[in-house]
């Protein structure tokens, strides 16, 4: 599909910047610097392993399964929560982690997809009947019990969105604190004038939704379960 042209851009920011106060075109808005950050002190101190147990108890507030095993058993730790939730249709996204750890060879065997970013048509119409998707998450925050996946073409929404069923590979080592971290990686990414995707989503656990009495609703639009799996030693 051919890239549309942009037109009228200068002219359209400087009517933004014209709106909110008059900011020059020449001259880059600078960030404040805040005599106060309490968000850096939430969990201060704070190791991997700690991190781990608060990631664990959050799970249980945000209805997810969590699972902790090495990269040997990894494998069967998807094939247990697949038996669990009676799941044999798998899609799971374009990422070498899925041949560092083995996994790919053990999805080879079973009615499975790998996101094809050259035919998303195909990958979205399996992602639709497919009773589990699997990612890894690029960032994981301990504290609301969210994973982040930084998108691209090969890791296409629909695989964590579309099944009934998902299941998040956790690296250890993407474990942070909290959003404020995330958002620092991010940033620096963007202030390094590196590739960052267009789309990143934050998923904290199952698809839900409250009413005005509060009468929670899992599964309105997503999975209707989410397993967290924590890898050791990635």
């Amino acid at each position: 599909m051919p890239k549309g042209n942009i037109i009228n851009r200068d002219r359209f920011l400087e009517n933004i910047r014209a709106k909110i106060g008059g900011i020059a075109s020449d001259k880059p808005v600078e960030k404040p610097t805040w005599s106060v950050t309490p968000q850096r002190n939430v969990l201060e101190g704070y190791d991997q392993d700690q991190l781990i147990t608060v990631l664990k108890d959050q799970c249980d507030n945000i209805h997810t399964d969590f699972f902790q095993t090495n990269v040997n058993e990894l494998s069967a730790t998807i094939e247990s929560i697949m038996n669990q939730y009676q799941s044999k249709t798998v899609v799971y996204s374009e990422d070498k982690r899925f041949e560092e750890t083995n996994i790919s060879d053990f999805l080879a065997q079973l009615d499975s997809f790998k996101w094809d970013r050259l035919d998303r048509e195909s990958s979205i119409k399996f992602a639709e009947r497919a009773e589990i998707g699997i990612t890894f998450s690029d960032i994981t925050l301990a504290e609301s019990g969210t994973v982040v996946l930084l998108n691209d073409k090969g890791q296409g929404r629909s695989v964590s969105l579309l099944p009934a069923n998902y299941i998040a590979i956790i690296p250890k080592s993407t474990i942070v604190k909290r959003m404020t971290q995330a958002t620092d990686y991010i940033h620096q990414k963007v202030e390094n004038d590196e590739n960052i995707a267009s789309c990143i989503n934050f998923i904290t656990g199952p698809s839900n939704s409250a009413d005005i009495e509060m009468n929670l609703v899992v599964g309105v639009h997503g999975p209707i379960r989410a397993a967290y799996i924590v890898v050791d030693d990635i």
